[in-house]
């Protein structure tokens, strides 16, 4: 068998320049209002993103050391939502001579509206020509969990777990496996007391996932609450939902609120996490099965 794996992230812009065309690829055709991309484009501007994207050298950190740590398996990145595209990906693996790909995203819960869409990408390029044996969640992962928990133990703040907010229709496997991991880190790290709020919510018109982290702030004002640590347990990489949605809205709030306010170091490429994605390759290889 020879194996590579193609490790997949949503996609960021590049530069300043790159946001229309990526705020219409996630579009996918459907209209535009201008004032929501003016809105995109000057986040990206007040985060200092010009000529390059952190989140993008982040995901290429993630990649070379997740391809060391395994040795003999390439990794190839691919990205929905932006280049290298993940059908670029998959066909470098072909090239490599993989008859076996391993698919991976920087993403541990699964939903149809998120994950499903990676799978469906790779699972079309790859057709018959390779064995595709798909990650479909990690939420569970010990050494994931244990990675988060030693974040938040042995703090004094009230821990509010957080994750992509995602329209209703979602499902419920999506929320389960959030709250999940959110318990399961909580256990491992000795928490008394936790909450849950979604965050990044579109306005599209239709109802999503609740509560979200700005009215969960005021909440916990109200019940007391006086320091807030927050855990995204939804993303592992620093990029616009947390240096943007986080690091500024809410803790602008925060502010507002009289709340001290933090939030923890994410995984991006620590040796740690990228020992954990090494493990989540090595156990797909173990058993190899489509789909």
């Amino acid at each position: 068998m020879s194996a590579a794996v193609v490790l997949m992230a949503y996609g960021s812009p590049e530069r300043l320049d790159d946001v229309p065309a990526y705020y219409a690829d996630i579009r996918g055709g459907r209209p535009i209002r201008p004032e929501l991309l003016e809105d995109l484009v000057e986040r990206y501007r007040r985060l200092g993103i010009e000529d390059e994207s952190p989140l993008n050298a982040i995901t290429e950190q993630t990649r070379v050391a997740l391809e060391r740590e395994l040795g003999d398996v390439p990794v190839f990145t691919g990205m929905k939502h932006w280049t290298p595209r993940i059908g670029d990906a998959a066909e470098r693996a072909l090239e490599a001579g993989a008859d076996t790909v391993v698919g991976l995203v920087l993403a541990p819960h699964w939903s149809e509206l998120s994950i499903a869409g990676y799978f469906e990408q790779l699972h079309a390029t790859l057709a018959d020509r390779a064995e595709l044996v798909f990650v479909h969640s990690w939420h569970d992962e010990p050494g994931f969990v244990e990675m988060l928990a030693s974040r938040v133990r042995g703090t004094d703040a009230h821990v509010v777990f957080t994750a992509h907010s995602l329209p209703e229709r979602a499902g419920a496997i999506y929320k389960e496996q959030l709250l999940e991991t959110s318990q399961l880190v909580a256990e491992r790290a000795g928490l008394s007391e936790w909450t849950f709020s979604f965050q990044s919510e579109s306005p599209t018109g239709e109802p999503w996932l609740g509560p979200d982290i700005l009215d969960h702030l005021e909440e916990l004002h109200a019940r007391g609450v006086r320091s807030v640590l927050v855990c995204p347990v939804g993303f592992v990489a620093d990029h616009l939902e947390i240096r943007w949605d986080l690091d500024h809205e809410a803790a602008v709030k925060a502010r507002e609120l009289g709340l001290d306010f933090a939030r923890i170091e994410m995984p991006n490429a620590d040796p740690r996490f990228v020992t954990v994605l090494a493990g989540l390759v090595r156990k797909a290889l173990a058993v190899p099965s489509k789909a």
